[in-house]
């Protein structure tokens, strides 16, 4: 553990030093691509992983930020923003918008500035985590220090079982 920003992809730690942010990066040398990866390497419940994900509504990239046990619901997604059509990006956008691959997407610090949604159930825990801009490290966060440093409004998009 350590609050050394170096640890983050460097675009990251970037985002991280304009926002005036010290944050416990953590690398790990097995991936933590996934949810599930993430949360057994941090030893923390699925849910207290945040899953940046990029949609496309009716051309343009949207974030949604969901914790690693929950789905997104595409149509309270579209509700929420009002949009025609919604499907998930695919990695080359995910790339453009972000700068950073699948499976190490922080919540922010991305390329191009883009509408956000964080779902409401992110705020049940008093820290989260995410990825810090590769599949080997992630940091903690509250997580309404989290959603405002994202620019995020939080919303219900949470797939219901």
């Amino acid at each position: 553990m350590s609050l050394d920003n170096s640890l983050a992809h460097p675009r990251f730690a970037a985002a991280l030093a304009e926002l005036g942010l010290e944050v416990e990066v953590r690398r790990f040398p097995d991936a933590t691509r996934t949810a599930a990866q993430a949360a057994e390497a941090v030893g923390c419940a699925l849910s207290q992983i945040v899953k940046s994900l990029i949609f496309e509504a009716d051309g343009r990239p949207v974030l949604v930020l969901m914790d690693g046990s929950s789905r997104v619901d595409i149509e309270l997604v579209r509700a929420e923003l009002g949009a025609a059509e919604v499907g998930r990006a695919d990695a080359g956008l995910v790339r453009r918008t972000t700068g950073y691959a699948i499976g190490g997407v922080p919540p922010f610090g991305h390329v191009e500035r883009t509408r956000v949604l964080a779902d409401r159930g992110l705020l049940e825990h008093d820290v989260v985590w995410a990825a810090a801009g590769d599949p080997h490290t992630v940091f903690p966060m509250e997580p309404k220090a989290l959603v405002a440093h994202a620019g995020a409004t939080v919303a219900d998009v949470r797939e219901r079982s």
